[in-house]
């Protein structure tokens, strides 16, 4: 069975163990009918079309 000849440091095990909790950013494309940002697949809540056809109502932001 394999043992490790050296301890590894603090900072080494906690750079390995970092891996697994990083965030990645959304993935944003613009819409093609406000041109706002919006996640794929989704409804844009900018304008609440979804492919070319309205979903939802939007209320103004204002």
């Amino acid at each position: 069975m394999a043992v490790p000849k050296q301890r590894q440091s603090k900072s080494r095990r906690n750079k390995r163990r970092a891996q697994h909790d990083k965030i990645t950013a959304p993935n944003l494309t613009p819409c093609p009918n406000c041109g706002e940002p919006k996640i794929p697949h989704r409804v844009c809540v900018y304008c609440g079309e979804y492919r070319g056809r309205e979903v939802m109502e939007v209320q103004d932001r204002d």
